[in-house]
């Protein structure tokens, strides 16, 4: 049944695409221009979905890694770079944008070919034991990512052992596409995608009070978090996976998906200490810092595959 306050878009291989509106009415202007980018992007994604991966993927990689440098945000991206990696000369800095832009154009055609990727053996999990292990205690845990690699099929590494997590997405301005992306990205995760926002917090602490598994994106700034040092310089960061952790006895990994070539990956984790003491809030301080220092350690393994356009440091 569709509410007032949803559009239907209609029905196509994910099932029926029904956007919500309640925020907010929009005015014809908005609907018509969100109605044009919409169809626009269902035509581009129809065109990368009918090339085979690897042409797909290198083709939109090619084409970012010679565009996107021309967007305000890539001297955003050499700022941070020029912070974070003060021993490089500009050169090497200009090289990691390069192809940072190229990582995320593959990112953007593979997110077309997600079931493919995600049905055949393009995702390598080390140590898959551990998962499995995971997966038959039956209890809950949390398991954070970073903007890394192709982030959107981390959690592909969650469910294949046998876990069936609940993940949060940063919806998109345009209620159509985000409509549209989240019912393809909705079955990768078997517990819920959730929209980033106060009553999903709530959600997700019930899921894992009931021994669910929570996987999150945690390297974003979070004006709502506390800083801890990223690359050192203090940077706004959730304390979610550290309170949700810290909270029911789960265990904390960071996980990562690393790019290798011939679109495929490897499926990484490791497990972060959390403290519990009598001091509940320096406990999740030290959580928090020490996840976001294995991220940044991520990060510098393969800086090319993050994205450094981001405002991580406020």
């Amino acid at each position: 049944m569709i509410g007032r306050d949803q559009i239907r878009l209609g029905d196509g291989a994910e099932g029926a695409i029904v956007v919500r509106t309640k925020t907010r009415p929009l005015s014809r202007r908005t609907w018509v221009w969100y109605a044009i980018e919409y169809v626009a992007f269902r035509f581009i994604g129809a065109v990368f979905g009918a090339l085979p991966v690897e042409t797909s993927s290198a083709f939109s990689g090619w084409l970012w890694r010679h565009l996107a440098p021309l967007n305000r945000r890539h001297r955003r991206a050499l700022a941070h770079l020029r912070a974070a990696f003060p021993e490089k000369t500009d050169a090497e800095r200009t090289a990691i944008a390069s192809a940072m832009w190229e990582n995320l154009g593959r990112v953007f055609a593979e997110s077309f070919h997600l079931h493919r990727i995600a049905a055949g053996d393009r995702i390598v999990i080390e140590p898959v034991e551990t998962m499995r292990t995971l997966a038959a205690a039956g209890k809950a845990t949390v398991i954070c990512s970073a903007h890394l690699g192709n982030w959107e099929l981390v959690v592909v590494g969650v469910w294949r052992p046998g876990l069936r997590p609940a993940s949060v997405y940063q919806t998109i301005k345009n209620p159509f596409v985000d409509a549209y992306v989240a019912r393809r990205r909705g079955r990768f995760s078997p517990s819920g995608l959730l929209p980033k926002g106060p009553a999903t917090a709530k959600r997700l602490l019930r899921h894992a009070r009931d021994g669910g598994t929570v996987a999150l994106l945690a390297d974003l700034r979070d004006i709502n978090g506390i800083k801890v040092p990223f690359f050192g310089r203090p940077a706004p960061s959730t304390t979610l996976p550290a309170l949700l952790a810290r909270k029911f006895g789960a265990p904390l990994f960071a996980a990562r998906l690393v790019r290798e070539p011939g679109v495929r990956f490897r499926f990484l984790i490791e497990q972060i200490p959390v403290p519990c003491t009598n001091d509940r809030e320096a406990d999740i301080a030290a959580a928090t810092a020490a996840l976001q220092a294995a991220i940044e350690g991520h990060v510098r393994a393969t800086p090319e595959q993050w994205m450094w356009a981001h405002r991580r440091w406020g």
